[in-house]
């Protein structure tokens, strides 16, 4: 039986508004979530608060979703900080195919559709 899935890779973005950042952001940092693994470039730092804020999304945005879906259209996500202007864009970024054998010692269950 064939394990494999796919995911979408994304970029989680600093955007700026008309509103100033007062968090230490800066327009253009950005991490990478690629699988399980979120990567952040060489002198580039997140703010944990923020990172709370995001992170919840990103399993859901990394998967295939319904073209009505509001996950697919609602891309940008306000600084949890109600003082700062920065927002934070997901951006889908390509895909990579993972084995369900290399995620989790769980066996597929024959006739799950869910």
């Amino acid at each position: 039986m064939d394990d494999k899935f796919t995911l979408y890779n994304l970029k989680v973005e600093v955007v700026s508004t008309d509103i100033p950042m007062v968090c230490r952001h800066k327009e253009g940092d950005y991490f990478l979530v690629i699988g399980e693994d979120l990567i952040f470039p060489e002198n580039n730092s997140f703010s944990m608060y923020a990172l709370s804020a995001i992170l919840p999304l990103l399993p859901a945005k990394q998967r295939p979703l319904h073209a009505n879906d509001w996950m697919l259209s609602d891309s940008v996500i306000a600084c949890p900080d109600p003082n700062c202007g920065a927002k934070f864009k997901i951006s889908r970024i390509g895909t990579q195919e993972f084995s369900h054998a290399d995620c989790t010692i769980e066996p597929i269950q024959k006739g799950d559709k869910q």
